[in-house]
């Protein structure tokens, strides 16, 4: 019992160590670039909010395309290829325990809520794996352009539906409240984009997203 004691204390203290390690992001809910260069340091990826754009041709005869767009026909922040990047997301500065509310925590424990199931259903809907896509862009005419559906019109028209590459990427949990995401495979030279719904950023277009670019040299 002892050893298995001093195994688990042992455990903990290197957690604690390794999770030290990874610096906490200025602003929460942003991707970062995890640049590991001897130490850690997190660069912050290019951040725009954009719109849904339809495009018909002929009425819809002609085809129809949805798509983000942003500026510009590369990214500002560039990433060495080769380099396996990984990225960071924050949502809070790990307190597990409550709401961040004293108040709040007693009387939803004077009615019976658990304040600390609160909290992890809301770390769980901002579960990175669930929330952001990392989407390969398509760049040109002064823009970069992830492509979420691309159809042919017509009644002869081919039933393929085209979109953008996605690429998928695994979540590790370093402490509560803060993920790295780590890409599944290597990603080739090109331009990228990680985008999340924003449902603050929405217009009469269509629904917003929030995209984190950078692009791989």
């Amino acid at each position: 019992m002892k050893k298995i004691f001093l195994s688990l204390i042992t455990l903990f203290a290197v957690n604690i160590i390794y999770a030290q390690k990874y610096p906490e992001p200025e602003f929460t809910n942003e991707v970062y670039y995890l640049k590991k260069d001897g130490s850690f340091t997190l660069v912050r990826l290019e951040k725009i909010s954009s719109t849904i754009e339809t495009k018909t041709k002929l009425g819809g005869f002609g085809g129809s395309e949805a798509e983000y767009t942003m500026d510009g026909n590369t990214s500002s922040v560039r990433i060495k290829a080769g380099s396996n990047p990984s990225f960071i997301v924050s949502n809070s500065k790990g307190n597990s325990k409550g709401t961040g509310s004293g108040h709040s925590d007693s009387m939803m424990r004077a009615s019976g809520v658990d304040p600390g199931l609160i909290q992890q259903a809301m770390g769980g809907m901002m579960d990175p794996g669930t929330r952001f896509t990392l989407y390969k862009t398509e760049s040109g005419s002064g823009q970069r352009i992830i492509l979420l559906q691309k159809s042919h019109g017509g009644p002869f028209a081919s039933k393929k539906v085209k979109s953008s590459d996605k690429f998928t990427f695994s979540v590790k949990m370093i402490h509560d409240g803060y993920w790295e995401l780590i890409p599944d495979k290597e990603l080739p030279p090109g331009e990228y984009a990680f985008s999340a719904l924003d449902p603050t950023g929405g217009s009469a277009r269509g629904p917003g997203a929030l995209l984190f670019a950078f692009g791989i040299d």
